[in-house]
């Protein structure tokens, strides 16, 4: 089924791709390094432009701009101000409930904010690197002894591969 919004879904694969290219992602797949001067640009025209299609059209779901689109507003929240992203959490939660987005990218940006606000995560989707010299490092859990049963009620697996995953990327 096409999306019901197909220059919204437009306008956000574009955004997309500025997100990525400014953080060093080319259209080849090859990596470069990061510019984070074009990333701060990128993020916050993209944030801008999500808040006038939410304000226009409410949350940019699947059925709105289909599968790919609604990961790009998932993706461009995920790189959003806090203040944002917390506005956006609530309206994503909402998307879930409807089957318009996935639980999956409700745990990413869950514990993004989270982790914004110096609290512990609930799904383990969030590293840093504090600069000592260890690398990425998971941040904080809740409650770590049931991470993998909160990982897979989301469609998340195993956080062991996971840390595997991040650890060859980083």
């Amino acid at each position: 089924m096409p999306p019901q919004l197909p220059t919204v879904a437009d306008e956000l694969l574009r955004r997309l791709a500025a997100d990525q290219y400014a953080r060093g992602v080319r259209d080849d797949g090859s990596l470069a390094g990061p510019d984070f001067e074009l990333m701060r640009t990128v993020d916050a025209e993209n944030c801008a432009a999500l808040q006038r299609i939410i304000n226009e059209h409410g949350w940019p779901g699947h059925s709105l701009v289909g599968e790919q689109a609604a990961h790009a507003a998932w993706l461009i929240a995920q790189h959003a101000e806090l203040d944002f992203q917390l506005r956006a959490l609530g309206l994503l939660r909402d998307a879930v409930d409807r089957d318009e987005a996935t639980p999956t990218q409700l745990a990413y940006l869950t514990d993004r904010c989270l982790m914004r606000q110096q609290r512990p995560q609930l799904y383990g989707t969030q590293y840093q690197d504090s600069g000592d010299g260890r690398g990425m490092q998971l941040w904080d859990v809740a409650d770590p002894d049931t991470l993998d049963a909160r990982r897979v009620e989301v469609g998340l697996g195993p956080q062991a591969e996971y840390e595997a995953a991040i650890r060859s990327t980083y």
